[in-house]
Order: structure tokens, then sequence, then C-alpha cells
């Protein structure tokens, strides 16, 4: 076994821009960062709401191990039926039951196990279930198998991902948070040996509002209307953490955040 595992954790890819991004240069990233595991949250593949099964299907061609999601992972209802067959595509572990699809997933690498879990919290979002008794509970029967534990937590609220990453420090090997799509500059190894990042970032046009057009995002504030957001177009970059990990203990040896 090695003596180290290398992942990629990427954030949430943007429409058409996102998936341009992932084309042109997820392979090299993968190459010269010497990643043994992609870990990418999807969600807003399809135009920045949902996932289609295009999407699904290239991000699992382009080298995505894993996709997450979140709360815009039920706007394409043509990928419900991938949700409840395929454990490589996540939705939130804590909606509640009944709920299609899987909360977490343990995929074989090599020599080894890696557990990604997909969790989304409640602050200023849906009043889902508590995602730290959801994945505490389910983190009994992932240890069993595997210490090396990687978690997405989809949630807009700064106080209750932070809360929520030390909550499992020393018990997953990572906590990444998504969904506000501006990457945070606070990446770090908690005290018992978990990695950690407010948010990973986006993968798209990050000169933009969260990948979104600015002209419609301007808009939309001054009118109050409810106008749907239009995702930007022009340069795009891939953005997240590349995370070391011993694969024995599960604890994070090294956390690197990059743009690419």
């Amino acid at each position: 076994m090695k003596d180290r595992v290398r992942v990629l954790m990427i954030g949430d890819v943007s429409g058409s821009a996102g998936m341009g991004a992932l084309f042109l240069g997820l392979s090299s990233l993968v190459r010269d960062m010497k990643a043994d595991f992609v870990i990418m949250n999807g969600e807003n593949a399809a135009g920045g709401f949902g996932i289609s099964i295009q999407d699904y299907q290239s991000m699992k061609k382009m080298g995505a191990d894993v996709i997450t999601s979140g709360n815009h992972i039920w706007q394409k209802e043509e990928i419900y039926d991938i949700l409840e067959k395929n454990d490589d595509i996540l939705r939130p572990l804590n909606y509640p039951d009944p709920c299609i699809g899987h909360g977490y997933a343990i995929r074989r690498k090599a020599d080894y196990s890696i557990a990604v879990i997909n969790a989304q919290g409640r602050v200023m979002m849906a009043p889902i279930d508590d995602p730290v008794k959801r994945v505490d509970k389910v983190l009994r029967e992932i240890r069993k198998e595997t210490n090396l534990v990687f978690v997405d937590f989809h949630a807009e609220d700064t106080l209750e991902k932070e809360a929520f990453a030390f909550a499992f420090d020393g018990k997953v090997t990572a906590v990444a948070g998504t969904h506000t799509h501006v990457q945070t500059a606070d990446e770090k190894i908690l005290p018992n040996g978990t990695a950690y990042i407010t948010d990973l970032g986006l993968t798209g046009v990050t000169d933009a509002v969260i990948g979104s057009d600015p002209v419609k995002s301007i808009e939309r504030q001054m009118t109050q209307l409810p106008m749907k957001s239009e995702v930007a177009s022009g340069e795009s970059h891939i953005q997240g953490i590349l995370i070391e990990a011993d694969p024995e203990t599960g604890k994070a040896l090294s956390i690197e955040r990059f743009t690419k």
C-alpha cells in the first residue's frame, strides 16, 4: 500500500464554461498533481442548475471518481434513475427518508478504499435532517472499511461549515465546503488531523458573479424580480484543493488550494 494518497476535491462545476474547463484542464491537473482520486461537485453543470445524464457521463469520462451535489441536484429529473442506480454520483445524505439516491459511497482504487460523503447544511437552506447526526451514523459503518473519508459539505453559512468540520475533526480525512462558489483562503489542517476549507470555489468563469452573468445579476439585485441567473461566458478555471493523506490512519498530511 502507498504511504500516502493524493485526492483532488474540485469546486462546483458551473454550466458549459465549467465543463469546458474540465475538458481542457482536468487531465493535465491530475497528471501534474499526481492525484490518485478525483471528487467534484457537479450540481450546477447543466446551465447552472442540476446535472444532465450527458454531464454525468462526460464528467466520468474526464476522470471524476465520485460526483457530489447539493440542493440543485433535483432540477433535472432525467438524472433521478442514475442517482438511484449508481453510487458514483451522490445527493446530500441528510435528505429525509425515503429519498432516492445515495448520500455516500466507498470506492476501491488500486489497493485502498476511499469513502466520500455528501451532506447539506440547513442555515438559509431547506430544513432537512441534521447533517451532523446523519453523518455520524453512517461514519460508524464506513470506518469499518476505511479511514480515508472525504466530506463535501454543501452549505451557505460559514459558521455552520466550520462547526461541522470541528465536529468531525479527527473522524474524517477532510471536510470541504461547497455551494457559495467563492474560493476561501482558509485551508488548514485542524488540531486532530482533518483537512478543511470553507469553500472549494468554482469551476467555471471566476470573473463573474459566482459564475453567473454580471449584467443579469445586477439587474436582479436592482429590480428584486425573480429573474433566472444565466451562466457567464469567458475565461474559465478549475478551483479546488489537493489533499495528501495517510491511508492507514486517515489523517490529512497536507492541503493545497489551487486555481488552474
